[in-house]
């Protein structure tokens, strides 16, 4: 495995790995994605094990442009076409109904299959040279913070990845958002890049929470997720800082710090 700059020879070189069935780490707008042929199973069972990610737990599906949805994806609602139209490419993943040339691996043997349009020029031009869509959750180890630079994939995933394509750091930082159309009505499964609120000012209408299922539906509907290797404390005031502590204030705490 090796690190290497997003260039178009090596988004080539990376696109030939995927083709054989290979992992590719890429950069999207969100976080970094570890890739593999969407229509592959032996080769999306490889991202499960190079992230030790339980198989119950699926797949995001990336695509390059609006008309590979009907590669994945079949009645598709008219609001899910408003919503492409609108927020495509973006941080914004749809979970729609599957074709059945999506391989139950990737959607955990749902009936539907989330599926997303990256910004990044990189993650889009390696899955055109693909020609295939490409599954890819993000390029950390199952239940870990989630990585914004080729060197976060590189210090969680190590050699069992054929290549990381370094296009710099992620400019959201954070998962995509996920819904899904059922009923005519928009449902939440995962708050993320694009604020709920934008997507009602939309719509006009408002998202309703995501229903229980006995299983996820879309990534992220764990209790335990994205979760970083420190401790964490949520205080509701303090008086001064400590060494060797990180801290996030939502206001002024009262007092001078460095």
């Amino acid at each position: 495995m090796k690190i290497v700059k997003a260039t178009e020879d090596n988004i080539r070189i990376s696109a030939g790995i995927i083709k054989k069935g290979g992992l590719v780490a890429f950069p999207t707008e969100t976080v970094y994605g570890l890739g593999a042929d969407a229509l592959n199973p032996i080769a999306a069972a490889s991202i499960f094990e190079a992230k030790k990610r339980p198989f119950f737990d699926p797949l995001i599906v990336h695509i390059a442009d609006l008309s590979d949805v009907e590669r994945v994806a079949r009645n598709v609602a008219s609001k899910g076409l408003k919503l492409m139209e609108r927020f495509w490419p973006g941080p914004l993943t749809i979970v729609l109904e599957k074709l059945d040339i999506v391989p139950d691996i990737v959607t955990s043997g749902l009936a539907t299959v989330a599926v997303r349009m990256p910004v990044h020029p990189a993650a889009r031009g390696l899955i055109r040279e693909a020609g295939t869509p490409i599954a890819a959750p993000s390029a950390n180890r199952f239940g870990c913070l989630s990585p914004t630079t080729a060197e976060h994939v590189y210090n969680q995933l190590g050699d069992s990845v054929d290549m990381i394509l370094d296009g710099g750091p992620c400019s959201i930082g954070i998962e995509s958002t996920i819904v899904k159309i059922m009923n005519n009505r928009i449902y939440l499964l995962r708050p993320g890049g694009i604020a709920p609120e934008e997507i009602e000012d939309f719509t006009g209408e408002v998202l309703l929470a995501g229903y229980p299922k006995n299983k996820p539906e879309a990534p992220g509907q764990l209790p335990y997720h994205y979760s970083p290797e420190k401790q964490v404390i949520l205080v509701d005031k303090i008086s001064r800082i400590e060494d060797r502590c990180g801290y996030l204030f939502f206001r002024e705490p009262g007092f001078s710090y460095p």
